[in-house]
């Protein structure tokens, strides 16, 4: 399935569309682990960036029929435990490298799968054993994702205490109908709950998650969720546009043709139509646009720290099965099944299993795609850091995009996208990456 933009571009239904990175993930090797993975952990850090740790943490009730994440629905209460016990002596041989030894945690996430699909006891004694390590009373921010039917009053409570800032509910959809399309396991009534209980908690943060365009998605029901997103008032909601990489079950579904998928799928303009209304709503409810995807009520108290110190290229420890890390200007992404994740950790090594040290400019270029996402660009950040004149060196870039109707200034103090630029930024990314990587395999 494709649609057909007004650019004569064709964009497929099924395939990657999020720009995570720069360079793509397909130019990133096993044979760079040694050759630059692990002399970078070794060499002592720039004392100038900041670090941030993510813990992949890979449980579900249900796989979504739209997850392309790795998951795991099916492990037991001792195999969860096994997991955590290794993900927290990863972080302990994380903390022995020159690399990251006695730095303060700048941020924190807590990531998915589900984090809060985890018993209050199992999170408590993570928890108690990564803060042994390394304390993060003082980071900026700790955010935590929830799956609504998962959380009780005790488990918020719980999160709560653990120093929490940004709680991050992945509602998706508040029709039952929809979310049983989509392999959800939890319903519109816990939605309400979860976020009354997390309220009563006084949590600094709280984020609504949703996805325009999931199966089964009504133009109706679509407003719905608009409406009783307002009125709930977040701190800050995040709206992606649903796209279906070719590992997703509902991608199988249309390649292979079988039917077994019920529902329609909105096509990319409808897609981008229905965040445009969304983020309309939202201005008008006095919420302002931060980037491609987020709406925060309130810029001068509502931030998301571990997306803008990444897309400045902050080193990340990325702790946990297939999880991605960045560290002393290399990529590195961990062996990606269970037992190689598992076993190298056994035998006392670091489960990496494929890195990448961009160049100078693709830094530069990583920087600027990740930071077009919010709409808007410094050029004399870009000339402080790299010395790179981004007006100069891309001007062919901003005249096209001004010419397609995607930019509406491009001065020596602001590049700036429209609306309809902002949402579809990440089709427009690839504009700027090396001629090399323009129409490679993304992942």
């Amino acid at each position: 399935m494709a649609s057909e933009t007004r650019t004569g571009l064709i964009e497929p239904e099924v395939g990657s569309y999020f720009v995570a990175t720069y360079p793509p993930f397909s130019v990133w090797s096993a044979e760079a682990v040694e050759r630059e993975a692990k002399p970078a952990l070794r060499a002592a850090p720039n004392p100038a960036t900041p670090l941030g740790l993510y813990l992949h943490i890979p449980f579900c009730r249900k796989r979504c029929h739209f997850c392309y994440f790795r998951v795991y629905t099916d492990k037991n209460a001792q195999e969860v435990g096994r997991y955590l016990d290794v993900l927290a002596r990863e972080w302990e041989m994380y903390s022995e490298q020159p690399a990251i030894a006695g730095r303060p945690l700048t941020f924190v996430y807590f990531g998915g799968g589900t984090p809060s699909f985890l018993s209050t006891p199992q999170l408590q004694e993570l928890v108690r054993r990564l803060t042994a390590v390394t304390p993060w009373t003082d980071a900026e921010e700790i955010t935590f994702e929830c799956e609504p039917g998962t959380l009780t009053p005790p488990k918020l409570k719980a999160i709560r205490k653990m120093g929490v800032t940004r709680l991050s509910l992945g509602v998706e959809n508040f029709d039952d109908r929809i979310l049983e399309l989509n392999g959800r396991a939890h319903r519109s009534p816990e939605i309400e709950t979860s976020y009354r209980y997390a309220r009563a908690l006084d949590f600094p943060q709280i984020n609504i998650d949703l996805i325009a365009g999931m199966l089964g998605e009504t133009e109706d029901n679509w407003r719905r969720n608009i409406e009783r997103t307002v009125a709930l008032e977040p701190d800050s909601v995040t709206i992606y546009q649903m796209e279906l990489p070719y590992n997703t079950t509902i991608s199988k579904d249309l390649l292979n043709r079988t039917g077994q998928m019920k529902g329609s799928i909105a096509d990319w303009p409808t897609k981008r139509r229905w965040v445009g209304e969304a983020f309309e709503a939202l201005e008008r409810a006095g919420y302002h646009i931060g980037s491609g995807y987020t709406a925060v009520k309130d810029p001068a108290r509502t931030t998301f720290v571990y997306r803008d110190r990444l897309w400045q290229g902050a080193d990340l420890a990325g702790l946990g099965v297939a999880s991605f890390g960045h560290v002393n200007g290399v990529h590195m992404q961990n062996r990606d099944t269970w037992e190689a994740y598992s076993d190298a950790i056994d035998r006392g090594e670091l489960p990496l299993g494929r890195a990448y040290r961009p160049t100078p400019d693709e830094r530069m270029r990583r920087e600027l795609v990740l930071q077009m996402k919010l709409g808007r660009l410094n050029p004399a950040y870009f000339s402080g850091k790299y010395g790179v004149d981004i007006l100069r060196l891309f001007g062919d870039q901003w005249a096209s995009l001004r010419a397609e109707g995607y930019l509406t200034e491009a001065s020596d103090t602001r590049v700036a996208l429209s609306r309809e630029g902002l949402l579809r930024v990440d089709a427009l990314l690839p504009r700027f990456f090396k001629p090399e990587h323009a129409n490679i395999r993304y992942t």
